[in-house]
């Protein structure tokens, strides 16, 4: 791992040692007081000694690893971005934007051999980190690109089995992708049976009108679910023609992935059910007009 500045926490809840990118020489007591009056323009890792959290702001944590566990998923809304393997559950290309800490990155990495996997992050200063997270290097099936989703998204080939996206800046929801444009490109550019899942995070502002925009263009084939741990949605939004969920051969098969991924499938189904059922996706779209 390249040398990063160290410096003992400011913060009195969010202890440990503070990891900048910054030179060994940098002043200690400029750096301190502009973590403390949120100012320091970088992302920022804090290392508590069993886990190392990545924040844009000490009241924004992007991402989390437990050192015990690095490839573990610890941040519930992660895991239930996986709940996508139910619907497509042989992915052969896996597109991420928003790199954050790796964490879905390195799950799918070392779960799925055969999967191609490409991470989209806009911003230099959060890849810098990766040594620090323990992502693997790119290789013939992993890739790092350092470039706005958006763009990578109008410019690639079509044939994305599952495009995930978690894509943050200090002010939310990423502005480049909260538009139909967006959304389009993304319907265009899955396979036939592709799922896009969407992080929404943050003030609900933030993202008014997304669960809107999806549920036009994946003609209403959208999914919403809450993650009350952690006060997001998750949302699921299916390319596949005749969209029609066998919810009970769904369950069943949920036990499988439980026990082959260690991730809570059959209660993410469940919530996906009831979702349906309750048409959550529509209220939300229409709560948000």
């Amino acid at each position: 791992m390249s040398k990063l500045y160290e410096l003992p926490s400011p913060f009195e809840i969010e202890t440990g040692t503070v990891l900048m990118l910054e030179p060994a020489w940098a002043k200690a007591g400029e750096l301190r007081a502009q973590l403390l009056d949120e100012s320091y323009p970088k992302p920022f890792v804090i290392d508590d000694g069993k886990s190392r959290f990545l924040y844009f702001n000490v009241r924004l944590m992007q991402s989390e690893m437990s050192l015990k566990a690095p490839h573990d998923l610890a941040i519930r809304y992660t895991q239930k971005m996986m709940a996508f393997l139910l619907f497509q559950p042989r992915p052969k290309r896996i597109v991420l934007i928003g790199l954050g800490g790796g964490s879905l990155i390195k799950f799918c990495h070392r779960r799925m051999p055969g999967t191609q996997l490409t991470a989209i992050e806009l911003d230099p200063n959060v890849i810098a980190f990766r040594d620090a997270f323990m992502v693997p290097p790119d290789d013939e099936r992993l890739k790092i690109i350092e470039a706005d989703g958006a763009e990578f998204l109008e410019n690639t080939e079509k044939g994305i089995d599952a495009l995930l996206v978690d894509a943050f800046d200090k002010t939310g929801f990423a502005p480049s992708l909260a538009n139909r444009e967006f959304f389009d490109n993304a319907y265009a550019k899955l396979s036939g049976n592709g799922v896009l899942v969407i992080n929404l995070a943050g003030e609900k502002e933030s993202y008014a009108g997304l669960i809107g925009e999806a549920m036009h263009v994946f003609d209403d084939q959208v999914i919403v679910i809450s993650v009350p741990d952690d006060g997001n949605h998750v949302l699921y939004a299916f390319k596949e023609r005749y969209f029609e969920p066998r919810w009970r051969w769904l369950h069943n098969y949920a036990k499988e992935l439980r026990a082959k991924f260690g991730l809570d499938f059959p209660a993410f189904v469940q919530k996906m059910e009831r979702s349906t059922k309750l048409g959550l996706a529509r209220r939300e779209a229409i709560r948000r007009r």
